[in-house]
């Protein structure tokens, strides 16, 4: 089986209606930064958590 190219036309369709990057607002920035915090504020409580219940530290 041969490999179909792409015509001019295809070629020219695909440049036209490539996905463009669309700049990030701040209120992206800002909620990016807000979800990363808080996974690394819950990982670090789950963290004491665990160390507390293993009884290597105790409760704060």
């Amino acid at each position: 089986m041969s490999e179909r190219r792409p015509t001019a036309a295809m070629l020219e369709a695909h440049k036209l209606f490539k996905p463009i990057k669309v700049p990030t607002s701040d209120y992206d920035k800002t909620q990016s930064a807000f979800h990363q915090n808080r996974e690394r504020l819950k990982a670090e409580r789950l963290a004491r958590e665990a160390a507390v219940r293993d009884g290597k530290q105790k409760p704060a």
